[in-house]
């Protein structure tokens, strides 16, 4: 299977890629310009589970998604941003079968 190459331009939040190097962390292969406006996503035949941590809403949204589409288990830190920003996100993941669960600390 051939990998394509996407690329992502953010002109209007800046650190809109915060989360980038978590995904990285998981086997995804983004690079950011230096000016981080602009992403490179080079597509990955496979994303492993690791401990993330989410550092915004639609950040965490994108980790928790890719947990869920990776090989092993995933921990998500910070989940908070998530939970507050989505109303009953967990019961929604798991109505369509996700094996997920949120814990308070």
């Amino acid at each position: 299977m051939a990998k394509g190459i996407s690329v992502v331009d953010e002109n209007v939040f800046e650190s809109r890629f915060k989360h980038v190097s978590e995904l990285n962390r998981m086997g995804a292969n983004i690079h950011l310009c230096e000016r981080g406006e602009t992403a490179f996503v080079e597509g990955v035949m496979r994303l492993k589970g690791a401990a993330v941590e989410a550092k915004d809403l639609r950040g965490g949204a994108a980790l928790i998604l890719a947990g869920l589409a990776a090989e092993g288990r995933t921990t998500v830190l910070n989940s908070k941003y998530v939970e507050r920003g989505y109303e009953d996100i967990e019961g929604m993941l798991k109505s369509i079968g996700a094996d997920i669960r949120f814990i308070d600390y």
